[in-house]
């Protein structure tokens, strides 16, 4: 039996419970990306083939609970309440059932009906653990399936179960109700009637869920209910106080914590009754990915091997993808003299080689480094790594005023290089103290993201071809120390405020699936050629333009050609090269002329002023305006220019045999540029997210303005330095 494309069902799980491994797997690359409408939070949704037919599925995003402490919370309990899919697959981490299981009770509290997919069972039975899922079952109510989600097993069955059991309830199921103790139990007796008289919300939640949420202080829930009815939510938050003051005065706690303790209480019950079994010598002993965190976390050594990871990281991309590197700078030049030996047209040629080919090639020839980056970054994250670096980052970012849950957007970012500031950005949002989460955001477009990337491997190719993986490594690093320092300085100054504690459940080590890795490498390959076939190109081609027009005059143009012909006049006598020499150096003036006196020029040279102390001519400008847009519009920029003007030898082909033939181009300013290049503004997605996820435009203008003057100061700095001790 199989679902129409109406009966959605959406997929719930803690954070590293194998959830969104499983709806990858279910859909594959039939998924769709966005936000949920007004709020920041990403959505996702798929189509999964089941028996011959489509099944929509929807990820919700990753929660502990149900309280709405953060977006993905509030997010994730609307969708189930309002949105009502037809079931629910909840997928829980079978190492760590108690904890999980916390989830799947709030989620049973509002009434869902549920499908519960055991996952990691691979790794529950070589610890040594058992796990009855037919006692589960009875316990519960509620079918459940063991599975490996990471190699698609348990995975159908699952599905089948929860299509059918749409079908059944179409998203409505018996809320659970459990005891939490005679208090509590005595005021929702008193509450539930309150909201169920007066049709509070009930609408979308239980009327027990809703009088819950008013003991529980849910922020969200009580500002609802207040605009819908304030009299009533008057009654309930007397009711509230009445017995949060009988609490304290009894047991010296509150009604939160007291339902929190229940609803563990609930899960132990069931846990104990049959449904885990140990052997004998499980508790005695450490698991292997304990054992492996005594190295690889400790205080001394872990860092270092972190230090390690990464400079591989960039020792084998480098190493491994020079060699498809050639491959591709060979195509793209040959594809540029075929299309332009094809094309008559003088303007019509000059857009697709220098502007379409030399633009958007110069982008895309990375894409072999690109891929073997992402690929091993695929492998740090599958294998359970990513956390650990999180939790070791901890102790340093308290110092300069972060919290620890800020290194997961740092890492999005490109904390680990070929990351995305624009989901760094976002992955804020898990901060639940505003001033760390603005901190967080205003400093994660320090990160060396995946669009910084090709500029940095151009000009490390050109001018460090010896130490390339070392100084890729150490402008990495240089990214995070640039975004911890300023951070301190925000948190001293502009975003004042205590720090909040960080706690996160470290997933055991897994050995990455080669399909997996293949996947997630794919799809973000997927999103750089994409990026390079949408946005760049179009930039590229704007950048022509502005670098094309308004050409020569016709003085100029006579000009030219009165040089050319007295060089043919006088060529008799003279060597074939020495004549095709001179008419190269004179249709490079003239190309150059055109560039210089171009509406791109002028901009250009607008600048000049204001940068010619970091080493920076017009076209550099220009390249790093352009970077504004999107980072890898430096290459595509430098690219089109030298197309345009070539300044260097015949023979050079590629953009960096260009810049190598370029004698402007030194060590002092390369180095300028790259400093300037990790650090000046983000680019204008990113700009437009900061704006979104802060509410203010004016952050994000002074992340504009801040990130340019502090990389222009910076690359000032490096290249008078450098330039005087050369």
């Amino acid at each position: 039996m199989t679902a129409s494309a109406t009966e959605a069902i959406a997929i719930a799980g803690n954070p590293n419970s194998g959830k969104t491994t499983a709806f990858n797997r279910y859909t594959g690359a039939r998924q769709h990306v966005g936000n949920y409408p007004g709020i920041t939070v990403e959505k996702k949704d798929g189509t999964a083939h089941l028996d011959g037919g489509n099944v929509t599925l929807i990820d919700l995003p990753g929660t502990y609970s149900l309280t709405a402490y953060s977006l993905e919370e509030v997010v994730a309990r609307r969708v189930l309440a309002e949105d009502r899919p037809g079931a629910v697959i909840d997928v829980l981490n079978a190492g760590v059932l108690d904890r999980n299981l916390y989830l799947t009770v709030q989620m049973l509290e509002l009434g869902s009906p549920l499908v519960i997919v055991l996952n990691m069972m691979d790794e529950v039975e070589k610890s040594g653990v058992k796990i009855d899922i037919r006692r589960l079952e009875e316990l519960t109510g509620i079918k459940c399936f063991g599975a490996v989600a990471r190699k698609g097993q348990g995975l159908d069955e699952a599905l089948r179960a929860a299509v059918e059991l749409a079908s059944e309830r179409k998203g409505r199921g018996e809320p659970l109700e459990i005891s939490y103790g005679t208090e509590i139990d005595l005021a929702l007796q008193k509450m539930t009637p309150m909201v169920g008289d007066a049709k509070l919300l009930t609408e979308y939640y239980p009327a027990r869920w809703v009088a819950l949420k008013f003991l529980e202080g849910d922020k969200e829930v009580v500002e609802r209910a207040v605009a819908a009815n304030p009299e009533v939510s008057a009654r309930l938050k007397a009711a509230t106080d009445e017995v949060t003051r009988q609490l304290r005065v009894a047991y010296n706690s509150y009604p939160e914590a007291v339902i929190a303790d229940y609803r563990y209480g609930w899960i132990s019950s069931i846990l104990r009754n049959g449904v885990l079994e140990h052997a004998g010598d499980v508790l005695e002993r450490t698991a292997a990915s304990d054992k492996a965190d005594e190295v690889l976390t400790h205080r001394f050594v872990g860092p270092l091997i972190l230090l390690a990871v990464l400079y591989g990281m960039y020792y084998i991309t480098i190493e491994v993808g020079n060699i498809p590197l050639g491959w591709t700078e060979s195509f793209f030049s040959w594809l540029s003299d075929s299309v332009g030996s094809l094309i008559s047209s003088e303007s019509l040629n000059s857009l697709v080689t220098d502007g379409v080919i030399a633009g958007v090639g110069g982008v895309l020839g990375f894409v072999p480094l690109i891929m073997i980056m992402f690929f091993l970054i695929s492998i740090l994250e599958d294998s359970g790594y990513m956390a650990r670096v999180a939790y070791m980052m901890d102790r340093v970012f308290r110092v300069f005023g972060l919290h620890g849950a800020s290194i997961m957007p740092f890492i999005i970012g490109g904390g680990i290089a070929g990351g995305c500031a624009v989901p760094g950005v976002m992955a804020a949002r898990t901060l639940r103290s505003p001033r760390e989460r603005l901190a967080t955001i205003l400093t994660v477009p320090f990160m060396m993201c995946g669009a910084k990337i090709p500029v940095f491997l151009l000009f490390v190719g050109i001018f460090f071809d010896k130490r390339q993986a070392l100084y890729m490594f150490m402008f990495t690093l240089l990214g995070w120390v640039a975004a911890l320092l300023i951070a301190r300085a925000l948190r001293s100054t502009l975003v004042r405020g205590p720090a909040t504690p960080f706690v996160m459940e470290l997933p055991p080590y897994r050995y990455p699936i080669l399909s997996g890795v293949l996947l997630h490498t794919w799809e973000r390959t997927w999103q750089y050629i994409k990026k390079a076939g949408t946005v760049i190109l179009g930039i590229s081609i704007l950048i022509w333009a502005g670098m094309t027009y308004p050409g020569l005059t016709d003085e100029q143009e006579e000009a030219v050609h009165a040089a050319r012909e007295a060089v043919m006049a006088n060529a008799a006598g003279l060597p074939d090269e020495e004549v095709s020499r001179r008419l190269l150096e004179i249709d490079n003036r003239a190309a150059q002329q055109d560039l210089d006196q171009s509406y791109a020029g002028r901009l250009g040279k607008l600048v000049e002023p204001l940068t010619r102390g970091a080493g920076f001519n017009w076209q550099t400008n220009i390249a790093l305006i352009g970077g504004v847009a999107a980072k890898e519009v430096v290459i595509s920029t430098l690219g089109t220019a030298y197309s345009l003007g070539s300044v260097g030898e015949e023979e050079a082909s590629s953009l960096a045999d260009h810049i190598e033939a370029d004698p402007t181009w030194t060590t002092a300013n390369a180095m300028s540029l790259l400093f300037f290049t990790l650090l000046y503004s983000p680019c204008f997605v990113t700009l437009l997210v900061i704006r979104q996820e802060t509410g203010k435009w004016r952050w994000t203008i002074f992340c504009l303005v801040f990130n340019l003057a502090l990389a222009l100061g910076v690359a000032t700095a490096v290249y008078q330095v450098l330039s005087r001790l050369a």
